[in-house]
């Protein structure tokens, strides 16, 4: 947020645009990686420094692209919602033409991140293209926009392995990539509530209207699932002690943030949503320390 007021006048909608004043949404982005990263590493060493910082940027350039798709797709609907109807483009701060060009920029240096990857990394980072162009689409099409979501922000569970490895262990990276998949369901319903009075409105889905008062035994239930999967990678990548102490403690955190959540306080949710960044926090110490 510091940046973003920190920067000249005309630069600032589009930092705004990719949300660089609220880096949670990047960290989500960015946590999944690091877990494959920590994982492919060598037993007894710490994960590749370089492919940490490689994608670091790649998170922040394609959670940007990401908004900017996301608003471009948005902007009638966001004019109507009072929590986004100062984004930048609904604002009428920059055209849908300076947004567009703009992306094309972000896409371009997110690429440029990508080929530094081997050549089987380049085209699976490609493959996810599809999921980030369509999922703000989904929540008008189906209730489970979330699901589509988690798809797209968790490939880099299987991109980070396969980056530092040369190709994908399936039986790591799959059960890995459920875990980040069932996560995003959690948190994502949680920001969902958030808008949920809006969304009937304005005729937009999402799973907080399909679970409505049931939400924290779908919660539940999902976080049940990711555990159950991360002790799955684990197991098939030999991680020690540490490892299932930082799966446990994920487990703790989660269930203390379904059971104190309130889905009718969007100050709350937005809370237990943002909380989620300390989640993947522990698993990658965890995994660190595991490996060592």
């Amino acid at each position: 947020a510091e940046l973003v007021r920190a920067a000249p006048g005309p630069v600032r909608p589009y930092l705004r645009l990719m949300r660089l004043h609220q880096p949670a949404g990047t960290w989500l982005l960015y946590l999944p990686c690091t877990w494959s990263i920590g994982l492919a590493a060598e037993p007894g060493c710490l994960p590749d420094c370089y492919m940490l910082s490689l994608f670091g940027a790649g998170a922040v350039l394609m959670r940007g692209a990401g908004c900017t798709i996301n608003d471009m797709w948005d902007q009638d609907y966001d004019k109507k919602v009072a929590r986004t109807a100062s984004r930048p483009l609904a604002a009428g701060d920059i055209s849908t033409l300076q947004s567009f060009v703009f992306l094309g920029g972000q896409l371009s240096l997110a690429l440029c991140v990508l080929l530094c990857l081997n050549y089987y990394s380049i085209a699976m980072g490609a493959a996810s293209l599809s999921l980030v162009v369509t999922y703000p689409l989904m929540k008008r099409i189906t209730y489970w926009p979330q699901l589509v979501l988690g798809l797209a922000f968790n490939w880099g569970a299987l991109l980070g392995w396969s980056a530092v490895k040369g190709s994908c262990e399936w039986s790591v990276c799959l059960p890995l990539y459920v875990a980040g998949v069932m996560w995003t369901l959690v948190y994502d319903t949680i920001y969902a509530h958030q808008d949920k009075r809006d969304d009937i409105l304005i005729g937009v889905k999402s799973t907080a209207l399909q679970f409505k008062e049931d939400t924290k035994q779908w919660l539940s239930g999902f976080s049940v699932a990711m555990l159950v999967a991360l002790c799955m990678a684990g197991m098939n990548c030999n991680q020690t002690f540490p490892y299932y102490t930082a799966v446990g403690a994920v487990g703790a955190h989660l269930a203390h943030q379904i059971y104190t959540l309130d889905i009718d306080k969007p100050e709350d949710c937005w809370k237990k949503f943002a909380s989620n960044r300390t989640v993947g926090v522990l698993l990658f110490v965890g995994i660190v320390l595991g490996n060592l």
